[in-house]
């Protein structure tokens, strides 16, 4: 259905039925997101059942789920266009769909003397599961007002994270009966369907999302864009690294079999995702800027624990940093999103605009500006499991790797302290000019 009056900054229009219909169409959002991350994620499952038998050694597994991440973050660019060229609810169905691809694929040459360039070709196309966050977190920007953009953004995309647990979780029942990666594959399949369907019946497009070249343009020649990005690699970018490779440190580094490794494996992403909502509440209240700054300091202190336990070959100090590290993805998660519809529209109220206008600026390049840094940051995963990759193949070890994301986290926080938060940058003379309010208000964004 086509909605062509939309006003969810209008308390009247938003209370006489805008909220119902905004939360109806967050709801199969959710479903069809979900779905879409498990799909996306499906690898760091199937690797945990490639034994041996199948020929490919640690470095190799850690590349198909890499190649799977490369790909989720470059289609994560058309498809935040998509929703304003097709429409949300059109989009959907068509990207929901599209997940067949992916597990059909795989469930026909998941076994033992497949070629290594076949499970690279199948791995390479649930890179499509990562596209649907990107047109499913433009569409909900939409129907939201600016006040629950980060208690919606961060529900829709924590919703979707639990995909990352929940295949895992499924994998483990898998392991567990004895059966093969075909039951994961089979479970899956019809669950594809399932989204679309609903996502066909019971979600709407709304007609004056149109894209707009002229915002995408801008979005990226706005300096924010970037440094979200940035920080949204820190955060994002380390969920979905860690959740695709945990399981392969737990069994290349610490021994664990299938069965152990998928035991512990769900435990980060599902608590990560769980929290998600929370970072975009506590952001909604203090100001994502600060939350951001805080979870940065956290999450610098957590992988030095990790670096400890991986020196010393400490596994239970090992698995408890790194679900700790998770949980701190996921507030940095529902924070970063946040702080991006809100540093739009303080560049807007900066230039003088109020009101409705100054939402609608932040609607127009926050939608834009949510592509590009969902895909910048969906890359952090890329690098994540490449490190990892170079690290096991130099030392044995995920230790180095470990060391280099420390170091990473502790420029995230400078980063946010000192575009965000830092009082009197950008000052000239006694009094702030226009361009140093604006930056002043980043710290309530």
């Amino acid at each position: 259905m086509w909605i062509e009056r939309w006003e969810p900054e209008d308390e009247r229009f938003w209370e006489g039925g805008g909220e119902r219909v905004a939360r109806r169409n967050l709801a199969f959002s959710v479903v069809s997101e979900h779905i879409g991350f498990s799909v996306w994620s499906l690898w760091s499952v199937m690797v945990l059942f490639m034994g041996p038998e199948y020929g490919v050694d640690a470095a190799g597994k850690f590349f198909l789920v890499s190649m799977a991440t490369l790909v989720g973050a470059v289609v994560r660019v058309p498809y935040t266009f998509a929703v304003a060229r097709f429409g949300g609810r059109n989009w959907t169905v068509f990207a929901a769909s599209l997940l067949l691809l992916p597990t059909v694929a795989a469930f026909v040459v998941m076994e033992p003397g497949t070629s290594y360039a076949t499970f690279m070709v199948c791995a390479l196309l649930t890179g499509v599961g990562g596209g649907n966050f990107a047109s499913s977190m433009t569409n909900i920007n939409s129907f939201f007002p600016l006040r629950e953009k980060g208690w919606a953004l961060g529900l829709n995309a924590g919703g979707g994270n639990l995909g990352v647990p929940v295949v895992q979780l499924v994998g483990l029942a898998a392991i567990g009966a004895g059966g093969g990666p075909r039951l994961v594959l089979g479970i899956y399949i019809p669950l594809v369907v399932v989204s679309a369907v609903c996502a066909f019946r019971y979600m709407d497009s709304i007609s004056s999302v149109r894209n707009d070249t002229g915002a995408a343009k801008a979005a990226a020649r706005d300096a924010h864009t970037w440094i979200m990005a940035l920080l949204y690699v820190g955060t994002f970018g380390s969920f979905i690294g860690y959740g695709f490779a945990f399981g392969l440190v737990l069994q290349t580094q610490f021994g664990r079999t299938p069965l152990e490794a998928a035991q512990v494996t769900f435990i980060g992403p599902l608590l990560g995702s769980l929290i998600r909502p929370v970072g975009g509440r506590l952001a909604d209240r203090f100001g994502g800027a600060r939350i951001t700054l805080g979870n940065f300091v956290a999450m610098a202190a957590a992988t030095g624990v990790v670096v400890v336990a991986s020196v010393r070959e400490s596994l239970p100090l090992f698995v408890g940093a790194f679900v700790a590290l998770f949980v701190l993805t996921g507030l940095g998660n529902g924070s970063t999103y946040k702080m991006i519809p809100g540093i739009f529209q303080a560049q807007a109220e900066g230039r003088g605009l109020a009101g409705e206008a100054a939402a609608a600026y932040g609607r127009r390049l926050s939608g834009a500006a949510m592509g590009l840094i969902g895909a910048v940051g969906a890359l952090g995963g890329l690098g994540i499991n490449l490190a990892l990759r170079q690290s096991f193949r130099t030392v044995g070890s995920g230790t180095g790797a470990f060391v280099a994301f420390l170091g990473f986290y502790a420029l995230c926080s400078l980063v946010t302290w000192s575009v965000y938060l830092r009082r009197g940058a950008g000052r000239s003379g006694d009094e702030p000019d226009r361009e140093t309010k604006a930056q002043l208000r980043y710290a309530e964004v």
